[in-house]
């Protein structure tokens, strides 16, 4: 069974069954609706667009003779009718002719006017909301930093822009068993060698010491495959650009930590004074060799 993470990775997703928990169909919707991924939000505003102009087109499809300029017998004429009247684009070619009709028409441009409001204010939430475009090394390494032992993963920012005063905390998850006998999920803190910068525009090497203060101390592979740890990266700054605060984490588990080597080197600085940063090397670790350190 692969290990569930607090922290999915990219097109993964944290699945929780809350047991008793009551909740009703629309509580939290608008929550709801900005989490919801992006391909089911579209599904969602053309399905309920869809949907609606179906509903009052049979409506009037029953009422036809009340509509002017509709074809006998035409559920074309009635659906783009109806399209034509929650829009209030009004082309003036069909119009309502009874007091029913007009009831209607009436009530599904109250309609029109809440839907479209809604989802203007939903779209606008969605695209105004900050993010971030920060990339996380696909794995953490072990192995020697100045001649001392340490956790170390890599990070970059992806955007041609700045993150000021970023601030990293990394956590270490991990299960246990109380004295008593019960399972416990329990965080330790992991202290970092440095835990912000005044600011990131190019990469950054997070590094957490080994030594005998840490939870990892003396700790192999198997171990943290068993107690199902999971390490916890998250960072916090202020994007430059955009001049709000984002937020982003990211995790490692047992699998994904690579012992006894280091990330290959992606800085370079030309001739000319340009600095190179060698995305095509971002992820890639070598092992230490015997006398390396």
């Amino acid at each position: 069974m692969p290990q569930a993470r607090l922290v999915p990775r990219k097109n993964e997703r944290l699945r929780i069954v809350r047991i008793g928990h009551k909740e009703t169909l629309f509580s939290d919707a608008y929550v709801q609706l900005l989490a919801m991924p992006w391909s089911r939000l579209i599904f969602l505003i053309v399905g309920m667009y869809v949907l609606s102009n179906l509903i009052f087109a049979n409506i009037y499809y029953l009422n036809l003779p009340g509509i002017n300029g509709a074809r006998p017998g035409s559920y074309q004429d009635v659906f783009f009718f109806s399209i034509q009247t929650m829009s209030t684009i009004g082309y003036g070619h069909m119009s309502p002719a009874s007091l029913f009709v007009n009831i209607i028409t009436s009530i599904e441009a109250l309609w029109g006017f809440c839907y479209f409001a809604t989802t203007t204010a939903l779209l606008f939430a969605r695209f105004s909301h900050p993010t971030s475009r920060v990339t996380f090394s696909d794995v953490a390494v072990i192995g020697p930093d100045n001649g001392k032992t340490h956790l170390s993963m890599r990070l970059a920012n992806q955007r041609n822009n700045r993150i000021v005063n970023p601030r990293v905390e990394l956590f270490l998850l991990r299960s246990e068993k109380t004295e008593e006998g019960r399972q416990f999920r329990r965080f330790y803190d992991l202290k970092l060698v440095r835990n912000h910068v005044p600011l990131m525009q190019m990469t950054w090497s997070i590094l957490h010491p080994i030594d005998e203060q840490s939870p990892l101390f003396g700790i192999t592979q198997d171990q943290l495959r068993e107690m199902e740890a999971e390490i916890i990266i998250s960072l916090t700054g202020m994007d430059e650009t955009l001049s709000q605060t984002i937020h982003t984490r990211h995790s490692y588990i047992a699998d994904e930590i690579i012992c006894n080597a280091v990330f290959e080197d992606v800085l370079h600085r030309r001739e000319d004074g340009v600095v190179q940063v060698n995305f095509d090397l971002f992820h890639t670790v070598k092992p230490i060799k015997d006398g390396d350190g």
